[in-house]
């Protein structure tokens, strides 16, 4: 039938007959399959909501002054911010306007550390 059918009748004791009623095959089957799905949800979905949740964070309270890393690791500083995008200023006078979304981290604490 399928493997774990199989894989539980053969670690049956001698003379034990297949289980009848209760929890047999198809029960087994739906609890192992409930049980992935929660294991999944506890190490792949929660975290990364998490984290989806904590970045729309960052973007939303951004602010002049802060020092911001882009998507492609571009390194500034927030000049300006508007409902979708964002000025930075990279070095010198040297402004890029980038998508609000394409900023991932703020680097104002690796800075402060690192003089």
């Amino acid at each position: 039938m399928n493997i774990l059918t199989t894989i539980l009748q053969a670690s049956a004791p001698a003379g034990a007959s297949a289980p009848q009623g209760g929890i047999g095959g198809g029960g087994m089957m739906w609890i192992l399959l409930i049980g992935m799905f929660v294991i999944m949800w506890l190490f792949m979905i929660r975290p990364q909501r998490k984290q989806q949740k904590e970045l729309e964070k960052f973007r939303n309270e951004l602010k002049k002054g802060d020092k911001v890393v882009t998507v492609g690791g571009i390194y500034g500083v927030v000049e300006e911010i508007k409902e979708r995008s964002v000025l930075i200023k990279v070095d010198g006078e040297v402004k890029l306007r980038v998508d609000k979304n394409s900023l991932v981290r703020d680097y104002t604490q690796d800075a402060a550390q690192q003089q």
